[in-house]
């Protein structure tokens, strides 16, 4: 099997990969278009750290082929995520919260919190736990994470 030109939009711009058709969007992030910030865990979309939205929903990138997308599909990754060159609130939040240790869960665990907030602008602890749920923190920063994620939604609600 050849690789093929395949056009996805990353970050609201449009892109073109050559890419085997079965590949991961993972990789091709990653590889061909040089956005790291989507990082490997496991393979298999157990642990969140591949995580991305498409069209607004979160998604593990290790799970989605490149050439089940079609260009019209919006793809952000954690390096679209910047609101005028700006850090989001909820990045905000994981900085002054420390939500984060070595880094490596962080923008999947972004990623999944941006995707929750969008849908649920204040959501319960309960809420918060049970969406990060799929995501997988291995330095243990779950309350950090969790509390940071309420400072966001915090933000938002005085911030209206």
């Amino acid at each position: 099997m050849q690789p093929t030109r395949i056009s996805i939009t990353v970050n609201g711009k449009a892109r073109t990969v050559n890419a085997y058709p079965d590949e991961a969007l993972l990789w091709a992030l990653r590889d061909r278009l040089g956005l790291t910030g989507t990082k490997f865990g496991c393979g298999v979309g157990i642990c969140g750290a591949c995580s991305v939205l498409i069209n607004g929903r979160r998604r593990t990138s290790c799970t989605v082929s490149v050439s089940s997308l079609r260009a019209r599909d919006e793809i952000t990754t954690i390096e679209g995520l910047a609101e005028d060159g700006r850090l989001t609130k909820l990045q905000q939040a994981f900085i002054d919260n420390n939500g984060f240790a070595c880094g490596f869960c962080t923008a999947g665990m972004i990623i999944t919190a941006t995707d929750l907030l969008r849908r649920r602008p204040t959501p319960s602890r309960k809420q918060i736990i049970k969406s990060m749920d799929d995501n997988i923190c291995r330095c243990g920063c779950y309350q950090n994470i969790i509390e940071s994620i309420e400072a966001a939604s915090t933000r938002r609600r005085t911030a209206s």
